[in-house]
């Protein structure tokens, strides 16, 4: 494909869309309906894998989006499994990997193939995503953390501040730059790369399957972009809405333990132990804590209702 600069895309090509979901219908409708808005220029499917919602959100696709392929699960078996159902056997161009919270602008997609199509040793892209309060959503330019950064960035998110070097200051946001990650809630890949690296790890039900598919794609060769001049929509927590339940905060820390135990493991077994040992001591904590901001939240609702 070749496109003068400003020109929209339009690559001899296709694209696979994969949409997971469970609950919510609302917000999976305003993202189809984005996406009708924004509809790229090459021949695209669009797929929603529902994992069992306990409302109507497959009824509601099957309804009122005809041409949307819709796979029904029969149980909720996470993420990662959920999109290797329409990886494992797509062979599109390229696939987007785009979270049921999310809005699609129009020229996005577009800009981001043709980035692709420009340069073929990109393996995954990602773009700007704006949370529902217009400010960055900081997991969009990720380095992959170490002790001490992770450390770093879980103090300042506590004390309500960013500027880790892992979620990469450095580049600017609307910029454009090699990272370590993505974020999991927008991510295009390139189907080459994509049956190069392999399909998600099922070892993680939900969380850190997008840095862990970051990190093979970079050590298989492949480069992970940001790229800021274009822009998508995360109602971030949209399909679980406040401090997370305990079932989800579990497999939050499962999921970093893991992650850690398969990419960050040191030399030294007291230290791997230790790291491990402070990730579910830190999910002990949130876990009350959590709790008690929800107990404190029924009550203020309680009063209100009864104001």
């Amino acid at each position: 494909m070749t496109a003068a600069r400003g020109e929209p895309v339009r690559p001899a090509t296709d694209l696979d869309i994969v949409i997971v979901t469970y609950g919510r219908s609302d917000l999976v409708r305003a993202c189809l309906d984005s996406f009708e808005a924004a509809r790229p220029s090459v021949a695209t499917r669009v797929h929603v894998v529902d994992n069992d919602s306990p409302d109507d959100t497959p009824d509601m696709v099957e309804r009122e989006y005809p041409d949307v392929l819709l796979t029904r699960r029969a149980g909720n078996d996470g993420f990662a499994v959920a999109n290797n159902a329409v990886l494992r056997t797509s062979e599109a161009a390229y696939v987007l990997l785009l979270n049921p919270d999310t809005r699609l602008e129009p020229g996005t997609v577009d800009h981001l193939l043709e980035v692709l199509e420009r340069e073929p040793d990109i393996g995954m892209i990602g773009c700007r995503l704006l949370t529902a309060d217009g400010s960055l959503d900081h997991a969009a330019k990720r380095s992959i953390p170490s002790v001490a950064t992770a450390a770093k960035y879980f103090v300042l998110r506590a004390v309500g501040r960013t500027g880790s070097d892992y979620v990469r200051p450095d580049v600017r946001d609307d910029g454009v730059a090699d990272v370590d990650a993505v974020n999991g809630a927008f991510m295009l890949v390139r189907g080459t790369a994509l049956a190069e690296v392999g399909l998600l790890d099922e070892r993680y039900w939900m969380y850190a399957e997008d840095l862990d598919w970051c990190v093979r794609f970079r050590k298989a060769g492949w480069r992970v972009v940001y790229d800021g001049r274009v822009v998508a929509h995360h109602l971030k927590g949209g399909s679980s809405d406040g401090p997370r339940r305990t079932a989800l905060n579990y497999q939050f820390h499962r999921s970093m333990a893991l992650f850690y135990l398969r990419h960050l493991r040191s030399n030294t077994t007291v230290l791997d132990v230790l790291v491990v040992a402070a990730i579910w001591a830190r999910f002990g904590v949130s876990t009350v804590l959590n709790g008690v901001n929800r107990g404190v939240r029924g009550l203020l609702r309680a009063g209100d209702a009864h104001g």
